[in-house]
């Protein structure tokens, strides 16, 4: 099994849809390729994003009927075909013709076909639209790839309290905070920022009535980051930058003097 049909198994998997074979040949595999793993941990994180308070609502009639219909359906251009031919709608053998009933069906078309991710997904989609969730896998699978210091730094700029500072930095560098009290949250936009040796890291802080309080470190191989600060931020406080040992200060407290320093205010 190569990596891509593990990750179409993880698809399933997170669904709870794959076959006794199916989930077999897996379970074989993940033990064989923990490298793989994070193919499972992204599935299972999209399957529980799209069950998350999901209120139960009853479908209208004939929805689960249509629905199964259509999964035991064989496949079409641009349709999902049968996960397996062992789920059939009850009305499947109602529909067929009399001289079809008793006839023999080929081989190759009982085989179970596997669905790619993207199958997999479509319907879990269609499933939760179905008990009424508002959004879409799209929705989940962006907020699943984008950094949350972007998510933070979208909140902030959509927020009616949103303010920014920026500053040039001594060595020709330009950093801008970026915060709204509404929200809670402050993110440090970067450029230019010089390169730090192996062993150092750059540290962000909350100076808040002239205490430091660490909030995270981040690394800006480039030069250019986009930080969210960790804890909530309260007007007034200064946003600062330092660098101190990699993973941060071993004290707690700041051992150089800041390169960034932005002072926030209320709205």
């Amino acid at each position: 099994m190569n990596e891509q049909e593990f990750a179409e198994l993880a698809a399933g998997y997170a669904l709870s849809a794959l076959s006794p074979d199916d989930e077999r040949a897996f379970e074989t595999a993940r033990r064989q390729h923990p490298e793989w793993e994070h193919h499972v941990t992204t599935d299972a994180a999209t399957a529980a994003l799209l069950a998350e308070d999901v209120p139960e609502v009853a479908p209208p009639p004939g929805v689960r009927a249509a629905l199964l219909a259509r999964i035991g359906a064989p496949g079409e251009a641009g349709h999902v075909g049968a996960a397996s031919t062992d789920i059939a709608p009850p009305e499947r053998g109602a529909a067929l013709r009399s001289d079809q009933r008793d006839a023999t069906v080929p081989a190759e078309t009982t085989a179970p076909r596997r669905w790619g991710a993207r199958a997999w997904f479509a319907l879990a989609a269609s499933l939760a639209i179905l008990v009424g969730v508002g959004w879409g896998a799209a929705f989940v699978s962006q907020q699943l790839s984008t950094p949350a210091s972007v998510v933070a730094l979208n909140e902030i700029e959509s927020a009616p309290d949103a303010q920014a500072e920026t500053v040039n930095l001594s060595d020709g560098g330009v950093a801008t905070a970026h915060w709204s009290e509404s929200v809670g949250k402050a993110v440090l936009v970067t450029d230019g920022l010089p390169a730090l040796a192996d062993d150092q890291s750059y540290e962000l802080w909350f100076v808040r009535d002239g205490d430091p309080i660490s909030a995270g470190v981040f690394a800006a191989a480039d030069g250019s980051t986009t930080a969210l600060l960790d804890g909530s931020m309260q007007p007034g406080d200064v946003i600062a930058v330092t660098v101190e040992a990699a993973g941060g200060s071993p004290t707690g407290q700041p051992t150089s003097d800041p390169i960034v320093a932005i002072a926030t205010q209320d709205s």
